[in-house]
């Protein structure tokens, strides 16, 4: 069996990873280069995710992984303004119920590409734009791209996010829908902050702020190990700056409203503009952005899919954002979809279930979680699932 996997998203790279260690040959197509596409610094992992990665991919990678998470997130804090001091109103458990999201721990998601990467080098095209695709009559699929290149195989998969070109072609009637809020969303070290108080405040847990008629949203993540160090330990191969740079971090959200960002924006022009934004903020908070590392600041959109109804299951199919936007926690179904996903085609190759039958299961299981995952009111921080840069 051959998959071609299109987009080297999470969700990708978990299929992939976990494709490759069953023996099955697979090749991910990128359109953006190695960096990818700017989708903010931090996700919120839950056990979705977390059983993905343990499941997918090989035992040095999955520890690698969770070694560089935080602590256990549980709740999500409510922040206020007291006496000018910023204190905690309330918290709301993060169990999965009520429109609340799932307990977990927080990643820095640039490592965690890092990591999915790792040992993939000869199987991922960079700078490969997916342009269409073809049936053919014996039952193998055609794609091609930017370019005038193609490839052919048993199946291929649309894991490039809620722009999804696979899924425009495949599944030209669902409709993405904007929600109207757009986030700005970015990072500062975690010792520009030492003396605020915030950190010790808030913890490991999820926040939110409302305080002078604004919304912030933060998380704070503490490695439990020292990246480089987890690497020399678990993954020897892993080279490049999202290891060697990586340290302690605020991961902060500004929700705004009006007008969309450009297409042309640069990080320092969003950062620029959340600065802006947190002018009539708190004064901690106004120095969590402006003490930002400008280069991972971004604009996101949000935006979300109704449900689907089920389809013909065939040898293309889609998963994570490029079937059900969910703000949030996306990046979390994403894997869970790889994760059944690769399930799903290693019993096909085994000669357990017929191809297409196999493809159609793990659909019905996507439909039934994916479409029925709740949407949060607020974006747990950490997670940036669900939306899209510069629209």
């Amino acid at each position: 069996m051959r998959v071609i996997v299109v987009g080297a998203g999470l969700g990708g790279l978990t299929l992939a990873q976990g494709l490759h260690r069953a023996g099955i040959d697979v090749v991910v197509y990128e359109r953006e280069g190695e960096q990818g596409r700017p989708q903010g610094i931090s996700l919120h992992v839950d056990d979705r995710g977390a059983t993905a990665l343990r499941a997918c991919l090989p035992p040095g990678h999955a520890a690698m992984a969770e070694a560089t998470m935080g602590g256990p997130r549980r709740e999500t804090l409510s922040l206020t303004e007291t006496d000018g001091k910023l204190t905690v109103l309330g918290a709301r458990p993060l169990d999965g119920t009520a429109r609340a999201a799932r307990p977990g721990r927080q990643t820095a998601r640039p490592l965690l590409r890092a990591v999915l990467l790792t040992g993939l080098e000869d199987r991922v095209r960079f700078g490969a734009r997916f342009t269409r695709f073809e049936r053919r009559a014996d039952g193998r699929v055609r794609a091609w791209f930017a370019g005038g290149g193609s490839d052919t195989a048993d199946v291929l998969v649309g894991a490039d996010g809620i722009g999804s070109a696979v899924r425009r072609q495949y599944l030209p009637h669902v409709r993405v829908l904007d929600t109207g809020t757009h986030m700005l969303m970015g990072a500062t070290p975690l010792r520009s902050v030492a003396g605020t108080g915030l950190p010790e405040l808030i913890g490991h847990n999820a926040a939110t702020v409302r305080v002078r008629g604004a919304m912030m949203a933060l998380g704070v993540l503490r490695f439990t190990q020292p990246p480089v160090a987890a690497r020399d330990r678990w993954l020897p191969a892993l080279r490049g700056p999202a290891v060697t740079l990586a340290e302690d971090y605020v991961m902060w959200a500004l929700p705004v409203t009006g007008e969309r960002p450009g297409p042309e924006e640069s990080p320092a022009e969003v950062w620029h503009r959340a600065r802006k934004a947190a002018e009539t903020l708190h004064p901690v908070l106004r120095t969590i952005v402006g003490r930002a590392w400008p280069g991972v600041t971004v604009a996101l959109r949000g935006a979300t899919m109704p449900a689907v109804p089920a389809w013909p299951a065939g040898p293309v199919t889609v998963i994570g954002d490029a079937i059900h936007a969910a703000p949030g926690f996306g990046g979390n179904l994403a894997m869970q979809d790889a994760h059944r996903l690769r399930d799903a085609l290693v019993r096909a190759a085994r000669g357990e279930r017929e191809l297409p039958a196999a493809i159609g299961e793990y659909e019905d299981a996507m439909r039934l979680d994916g479409f029925a995952a709740p949407m949060p009111p607020v974006r747990v921080p950490g997670g940036t699932g669900g939306a899209e840069r510069r629209a």
